[in-house]
Parts: structure tokens; sequence; C-alpha cells
């Protein structure tokens, strides 16, 4: 009997390119006065700037300029960044890394999986499980849903929680409370998702209102977070808007798409209220789409930004249709919408045990609060969690309910208020002789151990 011979493909042939064009990485200080240019320069691949951008985001990098070019089988591209404070990139250690990660060793098999950046699955965060959620939002949701996980006994280690158009997306990393490992166990997963799911659907009798998964890949949280959303097309916002659903005109985004027919691109352009991560959230939209960023330039003048991209999809068209380029800008509103959170922020520092979470978010919802956005950490033995918070009707918080709160927890965990600049309704919150900016989870910490 004939034997089939298969041709035989090197393993590493993917990478040839790469090893042939290893991508070039500097990380400039000298070149501008106020603030770092990185600047990469490597064969072109699909999603590569969204890779390069996610890197600098993770590193909570503000891009205050970027030139990027990627037309041809060449990617080349400057950004002009700053750390959160305004300041220069000048920790020899950050700049290691940036090269590092970016560099010809980022780019085999196994550099971006040594990234330290939010990613979903159990083996990112080693041994924890990864839980993804999407519903219905309403108030107090997402204390129902942490006090499922600890009358379960799972630990909440790390979570990102949006909400957007009266849609709730949640990813949460836990591990059993006795073992600190990895939940395997699936009678135990069952009935969490059950639990879950009911909690979810609340008064509703159909099952696609709500979802819950398990997550085992390695994809980055606040991408997963975009991709949950857009795939439940919170972007349409559907239905009566309600005050939950109110965005100030300040945060109104102006979106056009037009044709370069001289280059064959479509030109989408973005002017709106500057924050961070918002080059992240575009580019990542677009990428989520299927559509290629050929050139982009990016600007920050004061509060505002102005983004402007070329793109076509991937199989080569441009956007010719009113339908495509009115799906495209909801797209990009939604995307920038969700990360917006005017109001209070609520900082928390606490030592970490089974149930913080769901003892925080009680307290908050007994207090009349509703959690827009939410980030929890863990650091060491310490729990340390962000809540962007405004009444159960979407209103600015008074500063009665804050004093009350203070008096409930202060006792017991490190408490920080903050104002968010961009609201102008919100009450002028006292911040214990902290300094008022841009909140890091190191920063609380440094404070609860001082």
């Amino acid at each position: 009997m004939a034997k089939v011979c298969w041709p035989y493909f090197d393993p590493e042939y993917e990478n040839l390119s790469v090893r042939i064009n290893p991508p070039r990485v500097s990380v400039d200080n000298t070149s501008c006065n106020d603030c770092t240019l990185v600047k990469v320069d490597s064969v072109n691949k699909p999603g590569i700037l969204l890779e390069v951008v996610q890197v600098l985001t993770d590193l909570d990098f503000i891009i205050t300029k970027a030139y990027v070019s990627s037309d041809g089988g060449w990617f080349m591209d400057v950004f002009h960044v700053t750390d959160q404070q305004g300041k220069k990139i000048t920790d020899v250690k950050t700049i290691d890394y940036i090269e590092r990660v970016l560099g010809p060793k980022g780019y085999t098999t196994d550099g971006m999986k040594n990234c330290p950046g939010k990613r979903v699955g159990v083996h990112s965060f080693g041994n924890h499980t990864a839980i993804e959620l999407i519903g219905r939002d309403r108030p107090g949701l997402l204390s129902e849903i942490s006090a499922v996980l600890a009358n379960l006994h799972f630990n909440v280690t790390v979570a990102e929680v949006w909400t957007h158009n009266r849609r709730i997306a949640c990813v949460l990393y836990v591990n059993d409370d006795t073992t600190s490992g990895a939940v395997d166990d699936p009678n135990r997963l069952s009935i969490m998702e059950e639990q879950l799911k009911h909690i979810l659907r609340g008064c509703e009798d159909d099952d696609n209102v709500a979802r819950t998964s398990f997550s085992m890949g390695f994809t980055h949280i606040d991408r997963r977070l975009h991709q949950m959303l857009f795939a439940d097309r919170d972007y349409e916002g559907g239905g009566v808007t309600t005050e939950l659903d109110y965005h100030p005109p300040s945060f109104k985004p102006k979106i056009t798409v037009e044709r370069c027919e001289e280059k064959g691109y479509s030109v989408v352009t973005v002017r709106c209220k500057d924050r961070a991560k918002l080059m992240f959230d575009i580019v990542c939209t677009l990428t989520d789409m299927q559509y290629v960023v050929f050139h982009a330039n990016i600007s920050s003048n004061g509060p505002h930004a102005s983004q402007e991209y070329f793109i076509r999809h991937m199989d080569g068209c441009t956007l010719d249709t009113e339908g495509e380029k009115e799906r495209v800008v909801k797209c990009l509103e939604a995307a920038i919408h969700r990360r917006v959170s005017e109001g209070l922020s609520l900082e928390l520092c606490a030592k970490d045990r089974v149930g913080l979470l769901s003892e925080v978010t009680r307290i908050l919802r007994e207090n009349g609060l509703s959690v827009r956005r939410a980030g929890v950490s863990t650091v060491g033995e310490k729990g340390v969690n962000v809540f962007y918070v405004r009444d159960a009707y979407g209103n600015p918080v008074d500063a009665k309910t804050i004093e009350a709160l203070r008096k409930e927890i202060g006792h017991t965990m490190m408490l920080n208020v903050k104002k968010d600049p961009a609201s102008t309704k919100a009450p002028e919150a006292e911040t214990s002789g902290w300094a008022k900016t841009s909140f890091f989870f190191g920063n609380l910490l440094e404070k609860f151990l001082a």
C-alpha cells in the first residue's frame, strides 16, 4: 500500500521575515523636551498596531501624539508618550521592558505571553479561573454577583467591570478560597454558572438576555470587554434613554468617515475630549471590526483629542455605503463612551479576604450608589479596588452620602474619594491630603502600608 508523504513545513517559517528583518525599537528622551519618543520599525503584520498600542497603554503611558505608517510590507510609527504626571519615561527597567517586548524577542512564540498586561485566561494569572459575564445592567447587580461568588467560597482576585447603554460586561478572576487554586470541579462551576445566569437574567425569561462563560484563552481584558459589548450590540442602544445612559455634551465625540480618492482609503476622523487609553479603544474597535489601519495621525491639544485613521477592510474594500459608515461611527462612539465614567471615583484598599468585594459592593448598594465602572486587583495580601459611582438614577453623588460611606467603612479600609475633573456637578470631595492625580493601584497601596 502506497504511503502518502506530506510536504514538510518548517515551524519557524512563519517567523522567517522577522528573523531576516528584526523589529527596531528605540526609546528617545533627547529629541523632545517634554515627552519620550517611542519609535518602532518592523515588518508589517495583521494587528501589529494594536499590539504596540496595547503595550504602551498597559504601562499607563499617556499618548500625546502618534504618527503611523504601514502601507506596504513595513510598519513604521512614532509615539510621543509621558507618564501619568506628564513627565518623560526615564525608568531604566521600563525602557528595557519596552525594547524587549516590542523588539525581536517580543515577536517570538513566547514573547507576547511574557507580557504582564491584563489578560483573560487561567494561565495568565496562575491558578485562577476567568469568568466572563454580560447582561442587562441594574442598580446593585455587581453586589449580587459578588455575593453569589462569596457564598460559593470563590475569592475574586482581579475584576474589570464596564457598563454602557444599560448593559454590563465583567471579567473576573476567581480561585478556591481553601486551595487558592483554579476551580476545576465541574459541579461547582455548573452551580456557579447557573446562579450567575439567574442573577443576570433578573425578571427576564429570555436566556439570550444574559450570558456566562469560563475563559481559557489569552485575550487582553480591556479588549475582551470591548469584544463582549460589541458582540452584544451595545452600540445600537435601542429603547428609551434613561438618566443612566446620559453622557454630558463634553463627551459627545464628533466622528466622520470620508473617502480619500487619491490613495483609495476611507478616512475616519475622531474629535472628542481627550482621556487616557483613547487611542487603544479606537484601534481595538477598528481591528475587531476587521479594518486595517494603514496610516494614522494622533494629536492632543489641551483637553481635546484629534485622531485620523486611513483604513480599508481586510478584503481591501473601503467604506462605500452609508450603512457601513454609520455602523463604524456608532461602534466608535460606543467604544469611546464605555470607559467614560463621569462623577466620583472611590478608591479602597484593605486586607484581602474572601467576600471583600461582596462586602464593599453591598455597602455601596445600601447607600444608594450605582457602580458604572470598576477595577479590582490583589497586590500581595491587599485588595485594591476603584469604583466609579453615581446614584441609582445616574445623578452625581451628594456629599452626605459620601460622609455616611466614610463612617461605615473608614475603620476597616483606606478610602480615597476623588472628583472626576470632567464632571461639573459632582460635589467637591475630601481627599485626606492625597494628591489629586490619576489613580494607580500602587499609589493607594503605598498609602495603606505607610
